[in-house]
């Protein structure tokens, strides 16, 4: 542990899927009734640090960083900002039931809506109201659209992702590298601009 950070002891990595990473993690840290299970990820303020300051703050596995934040649209640092990519993707849990949705971010160096593009990449998970039962919960959460998240807290996962990988290359759905599908998602806003340039 190192700076109130907490790092895994060797041989242990911490791998979780999307569905456990919002039904065991986010919603126990969301609904305050539960306890985190277990308590290892920190809450930090994404507007606070730069995606290379993560090291030492968030819970580091492998190359990935995980950490809560609470819901920010504008998740603008001292030297950059979080740019969406792509639309969200749903998650699902065991039983077929929507229990959250997944966005795709990039980090860009500069100031919004211009920057450079840099290779770290967030992937930030919210949940789904649709997926549970909300009436022991606030009415101001209550009260959200289906597809609205009823928490205030996110859960975000954030690598560096290797400019020399290809779209091709295999992901087990928790690795740094991008699988096929989240390489889809990351390049629809690029391929809109490229059209869209190309027609002004």
């Amino acid at each position: 542990m190192e700076s109130g950070s907490i790092n895994l002891p060797p041989g242990f990595l911490f791998s979780p899927t999307d569905e456990e990473l919002v039904l065991h993690f986010l919603h126990s840290k969301a609904s305050d009734l539960l306890p985190c299970n277990p308590n290892i990820i920190p809450e930090l303020d994404l507007t606070l640090l730069d995606p290379w300051e993560l090291h030492g703050k968030a819970l580091s596995s492998g190359n990935k960083f995980y950490f809560f934040s609470k819901v920010n649209e504008h998740r603008a640092t001292e030297n950059g900002f979080w740019k969406e990519k792509g639309v969200p993707n749903p998650i699902f849990s065991a039983v077929d039931k929507k229990v959250g949705i997944k966005k795709y971010l990039a980090f860009h160096v500069g100031e919004a809506p211009q920057g450079t593009e840099t290779n770290w990449v967030m992937q930030e998970y919210h949940i789904c109201s649709s997926g549970f039962d909300t009436t022991s919960y606030p009415s101001a959460m209550r009260i959200r659209k289906p597809d609205q998240s009823w928490s205030d807290w996110v859960l975000c996962r954030v690598y560096e992702k290797n400019k020399f990988q290809t779209c091709c290359s295999h992901d087990d759905d928790s690795g740094s590298e991008l699988s096929l599908l989240d390489e889809v998602y990351l390049s629809l806003d690029d391929d809109l601009e490229e059209i869209s340039s190309m027609h002004a």
